[in-house]
């Protein structure tokens, strides 16, 4: 069986809650760690919030907390924060969308990167702010 590919077009990818919470999925792994081996993984801090937030203890809260510091940040700057409201602004009458989810696709792009997800949000969202939306696996094909 030859090596998985990374996800994405070749460029960094800032990863969703939803990309994270499946990254162990038999169909998602192998592409995953691909994509982990090559440095393209980034974190928004929206993002490292939410997962920490799940954490069941403060040893796995300390764990993900150094797993995530070791990855390329994708910061909500004041620019990521004047995108994300244009975005909102150009997707008036679309379906409601998470502000959390306009603040990471905005960080991401401020990055210079995609977003990796499992979220029907994000495609809408990327296509205004003119970023790669990367699916980790076809949409309803995992829980």
């Amino acid at each position: 069986m030859p090596p998985a590919e990374p996800y994405g077009s070749g460029g960094p990818l800032v990863f969703d809650t939803s990309a994270w919470n499946r990254q162990r999925d038999p169909v998602v792994l192998p592409r995953w760690l691909a994509t982990a081996r090559s440095h393209r993984l980034a974190v928004c801090p929206v993002v490292a919030l939410e997962l920490l937030a799940g954490a069941r203890n403060e040893e796995a809260f300390a764990d993900l907390d150094r797993t995530l510091a070791s990855l390329p940040p994708a910061p909500v700057t004041r620019s990521a924060g004047t995108a994300a409201i244009g975005a909102s602004r150009e997707l008036r009458g679309e379906r409601r969308i998470p502000a959390a989810d306009y603040l990471i696709a905005a960080a991401a792009a401020g990055r210079g990167a995609g977003v990796l997800h499992y979220d029907r949000h994000f495609d809408p969202l990327c296509r205004a702010l003119g970023i790669e939306s990367v699916w980790i696996a076809a949409p309803g094909s995992i829980d």
